[in-house]
């Protein structure tokens, strides 16, 4: 019975490179979705630091957020 248990062929080498790469790679997607993560909760983080006030005042956007009118049509 032949010993060859451990050899490995360039086939089985490919193949072991290439999956080593793909799970290098989905670790590097991992690191990069948790960074965001902990960068968005950090921020929400610090907003719950801020104080009330600052939650109840005026929208700065709030030029933007006004309906438009023509002057001198009536839409009713």
């Amino acid at each position: 019975m032949p010993n060859d248990y451990f050899n490995e062929t360039k086939q089985t080498n490919l193949v072991f490179w290439s999956l080593g790469q793909m799970l290098k790679g989905a670790g590097y997607a991992a690191a990069f979705v948790i960074a965001i993560s902990l960068f968005v909760w950090a921020i929400y983080l610090v907003g719950l630091l801020l104080p009330e006030e600052s939650r109840q005042t005026p929208s700065p956007y709030g030029s933007l957020e006004t309906p438009l009118v023509a002057e001198g049509h009536d839409l009713a």
